[in-house]
């Protein structure tokens, strides 16, 4: 698992902050079967609540063994948004996030962070779109009620049609429909991940002038900016052939190497998703230095998220996403170098 953990941290891929909780008692209920407008409401309110609601609170996950946790600010005002993540375990780490501007800060190297992202990434994560096609391959059903963190929560799941993707059960909020906690099934509806809140304050008086000029102070470090391009796949010569149902190209970037001496070593990201989980593929050239101590394909997992690397000719290709490992082969199997 240390492995996974170094080589998802090279990419720069933020796996997960928290810290086992020890299983809830699963509710026995009905498992009515919402229809798929229902669906795609209830998935608004999350992705709504996550990113409408003042909440400051500590962020529990387990996940292959590795446990950790994390200290949550988060704060809205009319359509701007901040927060702040504090790792509480782990080397030192405090992640600001404002819209679409992100900046990570590592006090052990006196180094910040600098970047933009497209989404502000607010938990829950695995809402990458709300929209009807996620009925396509997820029906909802209702597991009744529980306390979490001290707070009355809905329970329901959300089953996948096939092995393609993992299954998700969920504690939400009841008054303000925020996810409080979150389960990761497999295929024999074993959890394989689970995060959520120990405790939460929902409301709590949280000052974005304050948490604005803890971002802004950047004085005794050195600030870093990865050079991130958009792009498409297309543009750098690939394409995929493959089907996997359900997921679509969401976005593509290459991301240049800190060396401007190694161009050879630019990075390109390609994201699928299929609304709930995503997949990125990362190709880069292969660099025996780096590559050769792997074998010719590998995979890894820790909790649900897995990943699988492949030698590609002249190329390096690492798949990550929270699916199965048969997902990823697939993906792999599907990139092809246009001709």
């Amino acid at each position: 698992m240390n492995r996974l953990v170094t080589v998802l941290l090279a990419l720069g891929l933020a796996c997960h902050v928290g810290v086992l909780l020890a299983q809830s008692q699963a509710a026995t209920a009905s498992t009515a079967r919402v229809d798929d407008k229902n669906i795609s409401q209830w998935l608004l309110r999350l992705h709504d609540a996550a990113r409408q609601r003042a909440y400051v609170g500590t962020f529990v996950v387990t996940a292959g063994g590795v446990l950790s946790s994390a200290r949550i600010w988060h704060v809205c005002e009319g359509q701007q948004q901040m927060e702040r993540v504090q790792a509480l375990t782990g080397p030192t780490r405090t992640t600001f996030r404002r819209n679409d501007q992100v900046m990570t800060f590592l006090p052990d190297k006196r180094v910040v962070i600098s970047e933009n992202r497209e989404s502000l990434g607010l938990f829950p994560n695995l809402l990458n779109r709300a929209d009807s096609s996620i009925a396509k391959y997820y029906s909802l059903q209702s597991w009744g009620h529980e306390r979490v963190a001290g707070l009355e929560a809905d329970v329901v799941q959300l089953v996948p049609v096939d092995t393609l993707r993992f299954g998700y059960r969920l504690w939400t909020e009841q008054s303000t429909g925020l996810v409080v906690k979150l389960q990761t099934l497999d295929h024999a509806n074993t959890v394989v991940e689970q995060a959520a809140f120990s405790d939460l304050q929902l409301g709590d008086s949280v000052s974005m002038a304050k948490l604005s000029a803890q971002m802004d102070n950047i004085e005794g470090y050195q600030v870093r900016k990865p050079n991130l391009v958009k792009t498409t796949a297309q543009q750098e010569g690939w394409q995929f052939t493959g089907q996997v149902a359900g997921f679509s190209p969401m976005s593509c970037h290459k991301r240049a190497s800190a060396d401007a001496s190694a161009k050879n070593h630019d990075t390109l990201q390609w994201v699928f998703s299929d609304g709930l989980a995503s997949v990125s593929l990362f190709i880069e050239s292969f660099d025996a230095a780096r590559h050769n101590k792997f074998a010719q394909q590998n995979t890894f997992a820790m909790g649900a998220t897995h990943m699988l690397t492949r030698h590609l000719g002249p190329w390096w290709l690492t798949v990550v996403g929270e699916v199965p490992a048969p997902t990823l082969a697939v993906f792999a199997q599907g990139l092809e170098r246009k001709k």
